[in-house]
């Protein structure tokens, strides 16, 4: 039995899990939004007060594991965007392994897209052909390409923390906001370009595409087995840009809390994030996966 914990941007989640081959039979997932990176575009360092949020998301973590699991093996942490970005990171990995005996590895963007189409994938059965998988992170968005074995992979420095604080500063941003968001969203993406098929296949994972898919289900509370496998057409994503625009992060809090807590505020930026790829590739859909780096940090340790 294993445990993985994701120390991401916005969210720090646990997954604790049977190894089956390529796939995972999932115990338990859990979820915290720290927010670990807030502010870190402008600042480059993390903060006193988010570090303690974090610190205190892995004791609860390891309280859960200690009571529930004890047959538990290992704990695959990792740390990205945020951790990676900031200059006193060390600060923080030092602390993390004095408060709770955890180590942190900190991913590349590389390493992040490799594990996020891993877990991804895991999470969908057989899939044929080619597919693409979209990670909208906190700090940054990682895109990874392949069929059977990855082919391609690229991490952008863009994420829905990172673009909130750097173009959406009004609640709700206004008309010129949006479009200057987009605009750095399509510039983002000139810096890599994929060559792909025509019929690839597009999978979404993380916060964003989850909540989206969430409401787009009009389901009352989480159940990740009902969310994975879900489409979302480009025609309905233009849909709820268009309706979510003009609501204040408070008013979507409150209509959907069991996904907006801790993400009304950045959830127009992944939107609009994943719209801009969409557009780019032409991809008139895609399907929804709760899979990600959690999942793939168990399935690329070579362990059983």
């Amino acid at each position: 039995m294993k445990a993985s914990i994701d120390i991401g941007t916005n969210t720090t989640l646990l997954l604790v899990a049977d190894k089956n081959g390529p796939s995972l039979n999932i115990l338990e997932e859990q979820q915290r939004i720290p927010r670990l990176g807030a502010g870190v575009d402008d600042s480059k360092a993390l903060s006193k007060a988010a570090m303690e949020r974090v610190v205190e998301s892995l004791r609860e973590f390891l309280e859960i594991i200690n009571n529930k699991y004890p047959e538990v093996d290992d704990i695959y942490v990792t740390a990205t965007s945020a951790v990676r970005d900031a200059k006193n990171k060390a600060v923080f990995i030092d602390r993390v392994e004095h408060e709770t005996g955890l180590q942190i590895r900190v991913l590349s963007g590389v390493e992040e897209a490799e594990y996020t189409f891993l877990g991804a994938k895991s999470m969908l059965g057989d899939l044929e052909g080619q597919q693409m998988v979209i990670d909208i992170g906190g700090g940054s968005t990682e895109i990874a390409y392949g069929g059977k074995q990855l082919q391609d992979r690229y991490s952008y420095d863009m994420g829905c923390v990172r673009f909130t604080e750097r173009f959406l500063k009004n609640d709700p941003p206004t008309e010129l906001q949006i479009r200057h968001c987009k605009d750095a969203v399509k510039e983002m993406l000139e810096e890599y370009e994929f060559t792909i098929p025509n019929q690839t296949t597009l999978i979404g994972v993380a916060g964003t595409v989850t909540s989206l898919t969430f409401i787009d289900l009009g389901l009352s509370s989480y159940d990740a087995e009902v969310l994975s496998g879900r489409i979302i057409t480009n025609e309905g994503l233009q849909e709820y840009i268009k309706i979510f625009s003009g609501y204040r992060s408070k008013a979507l809090e409150q209509k959907y809390p069991s996904v907006m807590k801790g993400r009304a505020d950045i959830f127009m930026a992944g939107l609009l994030i994943l719209d801009g790829f969409m557009n780019e590739y032409n991809f008139e859909e895609l399907i929804t996966s709760t899979g990600g780096i959690r999942h793939g940090a168990i399935l690329a340790n070579k362990e059983k």
